[in-house]
């Protein structure tokens, strides 16, 4: 079968962990060609022709699709969906509001947040903040996806594939870009960093926050926080971990502060090593902690970070 797989890019540079861990799942259904479109996606498609699985990579180089603009895109994917019996990407922000689009031009449903890959039409979800394994068997001829990338491994690198050139599909005109804010961060990108350090309402203010990123910076990691520092005003949103924020796996989770929700638990269990400091000694995040320790944060960071 044949897997048409969208590539996750920031402007003309591949996200090669998101692609990467997605073309895993999407290997295991076919044949997988990786879409890449952007204003100068060219060194992007030559990243994605580098990775293992990938049978062709096709370039799509147009000013149209330089923005992420849904829309676009989304008439591009239909251009092309007739050669394929999947269409595919990573759970992110960006195809959340792609593919939806490309399956209701198509007239199919949307599978999001897949976990596994039981065969061509059957595929595995998680529902209830984690607390169930939704199985799905879509009857739609072009089944559409979006893969939940912290449930895979990265594909790794191998020789260069064809690179293939594509026309632009005819633009609609619905939506047009206007500008671009972007929030400039040194530290690693939360969902892919191999070290998370999150802080929950137990930091108590935006002020003191900053003893988790003390400790991030110590250990090269990224910050995180639960929903309600995020609503307290603590972090900003894009930091949120959760089942309303991002799914991270990490090597290492250090939960600073977080009582343990099942709605932040939802997007961190699937951490490697959990490791979990809260004075209260019943707080929920202790059972699924490989290593607590019930202390005040305000000692216990401080001495953490200073000894590292």
């Amino acid at each position: 079968m044949a897997v048409l797989l969208i590539a996750e890019l920031n402007g003309t540079e591949l996200n090669v962990d998101a692609t990467a861990k997605a073309l895993t799942a999407a290997k295991q259904l076919g044949d997988v060609t990786i879409l890449c479109a952007s204003t100068g996606c060219v060194s992007a498609a030559e990243a994605a022709a580098k990775l293992v699985g990938a049978s062709k990579i096709k370039c799509a180089d147009d000013a149209a699709y330089g923005h992420g603009l849904a829309e676009p895109l989304a008439d591009l994917i239909v251009s092309l969906a007739g050669e394929f019996e999947h269409i595919l990407a990573p759970s992110t922000a960006s195809s959340k509001n792609v593919l939806p689009r490309v399956a209701a031009l198509l007239d199919v449903m949307v599978i999001s947040d897949v976990i596994d890959v039981v065969d061509a039409d059957t595929f595995k979800r998680s529902i209830y903040a984690g607390n169930a394994i939704q199985t799905i068997k879509s009857l739609d001829a072009t089944k559409v996806a979006t893969i939940r990338t912290a449930s895979f491994d990265s594909s790794g690198e191998g020789s260069s594939v064809t690179i293939e050139n594509v026309a632009t599909a005819g633009m609609a005109g619905l939506s047009e870009w206007v500008e671009d804010k972007v929030v400039e961060n040194d530290r690693p990108e939360l969902t892919s960093a191999g070290v998370v350090v999150s802080g929950g309402r137990g930091v108590g203010s935006e002020e003191d926050f900053a003893l988790i990123g003390s400790l991030a910076d110590k250990l090269g990691g990224a910050i995180g926080a639960s929903r309600a520092a995020v609503d307290s005003g603590y972090a900003p949103n894009d930091l949120q971990v959760g089942q309303t924020g991002k799914v991270v796996a990490p090597d290492l989770y250090i939960a600073v502060g977080i009582s343990g929700a099942i709605q932040h638990l939802a997007g961190m269990t699937d951490s490697k090593v959990i490791v979990a400091i809260n004075k209260d000694e019943e707080a929920p995040i202790f059972q699924v902690a490989d290593f607590g320790l019930v202390a005040d944060l305000f000692d216990a960071v401080p001495e953490l970070t200073s000894k590292l």
